[in-house]
């Protein structure tokens, strides 16, 4: 194994929108807006280049990602809706279950209406627990991650992966057994799936055989694994959700030592965009170029914009 090296990279930070309830889940829209969840105001959020703030939807729960799909709506996976404490700071901060926790869900929004319908609950007759994140590939199908909760009397939920139709018709459980995924996103082949553990601090890359399947795991002990493990991070550090460059780099959002992590695939080299917020939670690409970069920083409640030395990947799906 190569150990990594840490590379400190510092870009110049414009402050776009502050006073979010917790941001998360960005995405850049062609007219150079972007969409983004507030959890702990339950709502799908429009911030306009200018830093205009409006609410396109009142969710309910706990939106925690959202993706544009192939009929122009939105998709978020919704945690339910945690517990907050505020810190002696002013940060708040996710605390457990909230009081009025029934589950998670996959929820549509409708862009022109508003109308926001529940697709999905439940699979094989199991509960959804915490929807976190979830990317579309070009067959218009979606992968999300579950991160799992923590019950009530302390014991833990592990997390699972999942693959699903925008339409209702159709969920797969497709792995179980994580320890709190968070982020997901697939390579621009859609050959790989990138799925960030938040407390472990590691990138997780599965091989996609094809859609809603990945290449079964392999004996843990042998030499060479199909599911391929970059990180964990040095010292005490949280994955969040995360974004691919084109050229195969994954960006992931750190807590506790707050910045964007940049993973290279290719050469197991990890670096670091440190940021003012323990809680940066997102990073999303766009802009002509693709290098316009949208940072939401949870703790603090603020968007952040930079130019970003490389072009992200495009999503498939956009408005």
């Amino acid at each position: 194994m190569i150990e990594s090296r840490i590379q400190r990279e510092t870009l110049s930070l414009e402050l776009v929108a502050q006073g979010l309830q917790f941001p998360e889940g960005p995405v850049a829209l062609s007219d150079g807006s972007v969409l983004l969840v507030e959890i702990r105001r339950k709502t799908l959020t429009r911030v306009t280049a200018d830093g205009q703030v409006s609410i396109v939807a009142d969710v309910g729960g706990g939106p925690n990602g959202l993706a544009i799909g192939p009929d122009c709506a939105v998709y978020i996976a919704n945690n339910g809706g945690p517990e907050w404490r505020q810190r002696p700071d002013g940060m708040f901060v996710s605390a457990g279950l909230g009081a009025a926790y029934e589950g998670g869900s996959i929820q549509r929004v409708d862009l022109g209406s508003g109308t926001v319908t529940t697709i999905y609950t439940a699979c094989d007759g199991r509960k959804l627990r915490w929807p976190n994140d979830l990317v579309f590939d070009s067959t218009g199908g979606f992968w999300f991650t579950d991160s799992g909760t923590k019950a009530v009397n302390g014991q833990m939920e592990l997390g699972q992966i999942f693959y699903a139709r925008p339409d209702g018709s159709e969920i797969t459980r497709v792995r179980e057994g994580m320890i709190v995924p968070n982020g997901i996103g697939l390579s621009a082949d859609e050959r790989t799936l990138y799925v960030a553990e938040t407390l472990t601090s590691r990138l997780w890359a599965f091989d996609v055989i094809r859609p809603g399947v990945l290449a079964p795991p392999d004996d843990i002990y042998a030499a060479e694994r199909r599911d391929k493990v970059l990180g964990p991070l040095s010292g005490f550090q949280m994955l969040d959700s995360l974004a691919v460059e084109a050229d195969g780099k994954i960006c992931v959002g750190t807590l506790v030592n707050g910045g964007i992590t940049i993973f290279d695939p290719a050469s197991d080299e990890i670096g670091h965009l440190p940021l003012p917020d323990r809680m940066v939670t997102n990073i999303c690409f766009g802009g002509p170029d693709m290098r316009d970069a949208w940072i939401t920083a949870a703790g603090t409640g603020r968007l952040y914009k930079c130019r970003w030395p490389r072009p992200g990947l495009k999503l498939r799906y956009n408005v």
